[in-house]
């Protein structure tokens, strides 16, 4: 479905007032709830998600455990209320292709290996959404992972790019995403620039793809910057609480 609403400005600036390339405004708070392992509450523009890790712990039923490895489950949700027309609560087809992306995505930069037969379970709660939720839900669980004091080889991260009236852009806004031309969501490994999740919604040439990807890369090592300061935050102040 098309829209009237001009989304780039003569002037080359989009709805929100943002340039081609910026992100919007992110804040992120670890260690927010006290009953979890870890957890993280992350605000990304309009979206607000809250992510909670538990475990490691035996992996039940038995039969799902791994004798090798612990198993990665993460659960992603929207609340009934994050969305303008409300949601029917409970898992839909979306949430659970979303959950089982982000699991995949976790588990490859988790060394499960140390915790065999144990699952290690991530949920992922959206309060709010405004467009990038699983950017924004990925990022999240990865600081609540660092906050659980989970063994990773990096701390993951995810950011996307898309096209608007056939511009390339960085991190969609909610009228972009709905009636923008293309959406590419990625996660990385920040270190080594490893892939861990890649989608892609609608039509590029293969140029434009380059230049989502390239921008996407570029916005992942933005928030990996913020996720590192806000896990820098936690723990400094917990330092200076034992030390007063």
């Amino acid at each position: 479905m098309k829209s009237d609403i001009k989304l780039i400005t003569d002037e080359g600036k989009r709805l929100d007032g943002r340039g081609p390339h910026d992100l919007r405004k992110i804040k992120i708070e670890a260690g927010v709830l006290h009953r979890a392992d870890g957890s993280c509450y992350l605000e990304w523009g309009g979206n607000k998600v809250l992510a909670a890790v538990y475990g490691p712990r035996e992996a039940v039923p038995r039969h799902t455990q791994n004798p090798l490895k612990a198993i990665v489950q993460a659960r992603y949700n929207m609340a009934a209320f994050s969305v303008e027309d409300r949601k029917r609560p409970g898992p839909d087809r979306r949430s659970v292709e979303i959950s089982k992306v982000i699991s995949e995505a976790l588990e490859k930069v988790i060394l499960t290996e140390y915790f065999p037969r144990a699952s290690i379970d991530v949920n992922i709660e959206v309060l709010d959404a405004e467009a990038g939720t699983r950017c924004a839900g990925l990022s999240a669980a990865a600081v609540a992972l660092v906050d659980a004091g989970i063994p990773m080889r990096d701390i993951p991260v995810a950011c996307a790019a898309g096209k608007i009236e056939g511009q390339v852009v960085l991190d969609l806004g909610k009228e972009e995403d709905n009636f923008g031309d293309a959406d590419l969501p990625i996660a990385i490994s920040p270190r080594t620039d490893e892939v861990l999740l890649l989608q892609m919604d609608g039509h590029f040439t293969v140029n434009e793809f380059n230049q989502a990807f390239d921008l996407a890369l570029k916005g992942c090592h933005t928030v990996s910057e913020i996720q590192k300061k806000a896990i820098l935050e936690k723990y400094q102040s917990v330092v200076a609480e034992v030390q007063e």
